[in-house]
């Protein structure tokens, strides 16, 4: 019976494949001292993090003898759920969770729709001077926004919004570093998708919204989150905007929680600082995955 030979270098097509899991581990499973120290460090920046939010919502559950007994209690030995009750009666945080809303959602809508427009000229766009406008604009993210305070509030109080959502709303529309973050995601689309659409005779509107956007939902989902974010912690501006409770918005709660409660009862104005953070927090952890993609996508373009 002749013994078939193999050609050195050529593999054997009957051969049976070794099997996956008697293969020795490979070099990512092993563990390193580098790699331990970067668990470490993770942890304790996450530690970082976690411990002034744990601290918030322990001390808003618990009594205010608790909270100023030494030494500190980590968990709560009983629990006041009153304090909620107590900071959503204090001040008329109902009013000022609708005001909120309103703001935030009418804000980041402009924002958003403004920061797209933007920076899809500033991708596509030929136009006189576009290269100094854009360095216009990236010398807009190193001003301090407090420098534009009195001016916006001249203006909108000579053109009557003093005290009205508009008044709240408009000085804060015109994002640059959302311009600037789709304008170097949009960079990183491919070219022949737009140059087939232009061919097939869609228009710049109809290659931004059928185009551009859908593939660069990761970066508009992320400007959104960050536009989102930005209106609902607003605080100085909304409070020099507004004279009267009716408008007033939840940051500026908490202002009129520890003036009406004192220091005496922390756990309530804890309890309000909940009111405030939850619905953000949330958000964030929903849409956390498109933050990671739509910065790094951005930060790959030319």
């Amino acid at each position: 019976m002749a013994t078939r030979t193999q050609a050195p270098g050529l593999v054997d097509p009957t051969a049976t494949p070794p099997d996956p899991a008697s293969a020795p581990a490979g070099r990512s499973r092993r563990i390193t001292p580098g790699r331990v120290i970067n668990y470490v460090l993770l942890v304790i920046v996450g530690l970082i993090f976690l411990i002034p939010l744990y601290w918030l919502l322990t001390a808003a559950l618990k009594p205010s003898a608790e909270i100023y007994s030494w030494p500190l209690s980590f968990f709560p030995r009983s629990l006041e759920l009153g304090n909620f009750v107590q900071a959503w009666s204090s001040a008329p945080f109902g009013r000022y969770l609708v005001n909120s809303a309103i703001i935030t959602l009418g804000g980041a809508a402009l924002k958003l729709v403004l920061a797209v427009l933007t920076a899809y000229a500033f991708a596509y766009l030929p136009f006189p001077g576009k290269k100094v406008l854009f360095l216009l604009m990236l010398g807009a993210l190193m001003v301090p926004g407090h420098v534009t305070l009195l001016i916006n509030f001249i203006t909108v109080g000579r053109l009557g919004l003093v005290n009205s959502y508009l008044g709240i709303i408009l000085p804060g529309v015109a994002s640059a570093f959302g311009t600037f973050l789709l304008r170097q995601h949009f960079l990183t689309l491919p070219g022949e998708v737009l140059e087939a659409a232009e061919l097939d005779g869609a228009g710049h509107v109809r290659r931004l919204i059928s185009f551009v956007v859908p593939m660069a939902r990761p970066a508009v989902i992320t400007v959104a989150l960050l536009a989102l974010i930005d209106e609902w912690n607003g605080f100085i501006w909304p409070l020099i905007a507004t004279n009267s409770d009716e408008m007033r918005t939840l940051t500026i709660g908490l202002l009129f929680l520890k003036a009406n409660e004192g220091v005496d009862n922390w756990g309530a104005i804890m309890a309000g600082t909940i009111f405030v953070v939850t619905p953000m927090l949330v958000l964030f952890l929903i849409a956390r995955r498109y933050i990671v993609s739509g910065l790094a996508g951005a930060s790959m373009s030319r």
